[in-house]
């Protein structure tokens, strides 16, 4: 699944995302503004259901192309991995993002690589399988409620909802503002354009 247009390329400081912001500007970002009192500060750090919606366009495209890729984000932290680049509805994203994941019965959330990041899937409800790919190799486990997988930098992943019913997944990424995934060279998703949203 390697090919030279989807290798990781790194800038002087190991950063993949040259425009990173330091560990400086993210700790600055993360402190109580001047002038902001200490119960509005701590309120932007709370993200409620009541005030969430699941969002069924984020991957919209993906949809498009085959509806087995249908599923919805809530995002609590940060935007994740979507490729959604505001949402002011979330909590302000320091080190990585937050988010569950409905993936209806017999969907799936295609295979696709993060190369910046370490990605997180902890089973809420449901049956998923999960498919890992890397350098020819392929491993694929069974995760229901409550399991947990950390995938790694580097590693193509896929997720399949195997049960009967609704599956629901945290979702989280290492980095306040992940690059946007890749899919394999061979995939029918790499031509596909993605609308800015």
């Amino acid at each position: 699944m390697n090919n030279a247009a989807n290798q990781p390329v790194f800038n002087e400081r190991g950063l993949l995302d040259t425009a990173a912001p330091s560990e400086a500007e993210i700790q600055t970002s993360m402190l109580q503004a001047p002038g902001q009192s200490f119960a509005d500060w701590m309120e932007g750090r709370v993200a409620r259901k009541a005030t969430r919606s699941y969002d069924w366009d984020a991957l919209k495209f993906q949809a498009d192309f085959d509806p087995k890729y249908r599923r919805a984000q809530m995002r609590y932290v940060g935007t994740g991995g979507t490729g959604v680049s505001k949402d002011s509805n979330t909590v302000p994203s320091g080190h990585f993002t937050f988010s569950t994941m409905v993936i209806p019965a017999g969907n799936i959330g295609p295979s696709h690589i993060h190369y910046d990041v370490e990605e997180i899937f902890f089973v809420i409800r449901g049956e998923m399988m999960v498919v890992c790919e890397k350098d020819g190799q392929r491993w694929e486990a069974v995760l229901g409620e409550r399991d947990l997988i950390s995938i790694p930098p580097g590693v193509y992943r896929e997720e399949r909802n195997i049960g009967d019913e609704d599956a629901l997944m945290c979702v989280m990424l290492g980095s306040p503002k992940p690059i946007t995934p890749v899919y394999p060279p061979d995939s029918p998703l790499t031509k596909i354009k993605r609308e800015k949203r």
